[in-house]
């Protein structure tokens, strides 16, 4: 199994362009299950997790293509891929296949909406929480869905004539199954709509992509969603959003080591809560029409506290990696998850370094430290991995990450972008 040796103490100095991002590439991917014309996706990351959900999607019969760049293109950029579903083959996503990978039971939306059925495996993916899929069954059944669930999978059947438009209102945020319903209700009888829907930019990209494929949805980027269901979507062409979680991370590995990092393409309208708490910490951070500059003043690392919250709040994803950061802060900090229950399996790996963090319940209490020393670790999920590396980046000495498939899962090119910008960082492999 790879692992990744880094040894830190570099500032990091250069560009580093920001990838597609993977939490909207999924569910676009997933879109083309309700058109039989092809859906073409621009900036398509290079991931693990798009591996996977190709093969679901090959299952399932969408004939996939995968074109080289443009003429002109840059080198970086995405992939740009066609994923045509001509014809729905098998409305089952058997359980090897969704096992590895949350995002993969989303496909239940778009079978029942164009097929009238799908079984589903019951999701896999990191083991940050129970995450259940209660608010997805509870939307697909007031479209009309019968849900039943027999041996570890959902087997789901849609009222004759198709889904059925309803209110949706959902009793807490899940930006899953925001994206479930609003594909579902795209193809929908009558209209539909989605109360304490999820707003966070991924949502918006999938919205304008139905839009896009010929759905009629408004208050796309609100609370309140509203979809007047078609008999047929068509094809599309639509770009994936830059990763806001990617630039989130590369910005807080440029303060924590120092430096002077520009992250291309980056849009910071995507993490301004972010954004905002980093400059707390003393990090200067610049608009430029290229993307976000930032680098680390000669202050140090000031302490600040946060707590995660649905978007356009401080995102959960740059929850650990906010709190390598604060491990060499000048004072004490507080971090409070209150999305997930179980997301500071990375605290353990992150003491290896020296870091002294105390966890009550969903609090995480870190006192900075002035030095952190290079440790052997193991990664335990997708965003832990990387407050790893973050924190190898900065600590005396030599750092191994060990477990790093996770990484693969949701970051391109993790080691080129940052031995690019001055990092000691290399794979090794087995």
């Amino acid at each position: 199994m790879d692992r990744i040796r880094l040894v830190g103490g570099n500032e990091l100095r250069g560009e580093i362009s920001i990838s597609g991002a993977k939490n909207a590439a999924l569910p676009l991917m997933i879109a083309s299950l309700l058109t039989d014309e092809p859906l073409v996706l621009h900036n398509v990351p290079r991931l693990a997790d798009v591996k996977q959900l190709e093969r679901i999607l090959e299952n399932h019969g969408v004939d996939i293509a995968v074109h080289g760049r443009r003429r002109g293109e840059e080198e970086g950029v995405g992939q740009r891929m066609t994923f045509h579903a001509a014809d729905i083959v098998d409305t089952t996503a058997p359980y090897d296949l969704v096992s590895k990978m949350r995002a993969s039971f989303w496909v239940i939306g778009p079978l029942l909406a164009r097929c009238h059925e799908a079984r589903v495996s019951l999701p896999g993916g990191c083991a940050i929480g129970t995450r259940p899929v209660d608010l997805f069954l509870f939307g697909l059944k007031q479209l009309g869905a019968e849900i039943d669930i027999d041996e570890g999978y959902v087997v789901a059947s849609a009222p004759k004539g198709g889904l059925v438009g309803a209110t949706v209102s959902f009793p807490k945020v899940s930006v899953g199954a925001t994206h479930t319903i609003l594909m579902a209700a795209a193809l929908a009888r009558g209209t539909t709509i989605i109360e304490n829907a999820a707003q966070e930019p991924e949502i918006t990209n999938v919205a304008e992509c139905l839009v896009a494929m010929g759905a009629k949805i408004s208050g796309i980027g609100t609370r309140t969603l509203t979809v007047e269901g078609v008999e047929k979507l068509h094809g599309a062409t639509v770009e994936v959003i830059p990763d806001r979680i990617e630039t989130g991370t590369f910005a807080m590995a440029a303060a924590m080591t120092g430096g002077d990092v520009l992250l291309k393409g980056a849009r910071p309208e995507h993490l301004q809560a972010a954004l905002d708490i980093l400059a707390q910490t003393g990090t200067e951070l610049s608009s430029e029409a290229s993307g976000i500059r930032v680098r680390r003043n000669g202050n140090g690392i000031q302490p600040v506290d946060v707590d995660t919250d649905p978007f356009p709040g401080f995102p959960t994803d740059l929850q650990a990696q906010f709190m390598a950061l604060m491990t060499m802060s000048s004072g004490v900090s507080e971090i409070r998850e209150t999305i997930f229950e179980n997301r500071y399996m990375h605290v353990a790996e992150l003491a290896r370094f020296g870091a002294d963090i105390a966890v009550n319940g969903q609090v995480a209490t870190i006192t900075g430290r002035p030095q952190l020393k290079g440790a052997q670790v193991m990664a335990t999920d997708l965003r832990a991995s990387v407050s790893l590396v973050i924190a190898g980046l900065a600590a005396k000495g030599e750092t191994v990450v060990n477990r790093i498939y996770h990484l693969d899962r949701g970051f391109e090119r993790l080691e080129d972008k940052l031995s690019r910008c001055g990092a000691k960082i290399e794979r090794l492999a087995g």
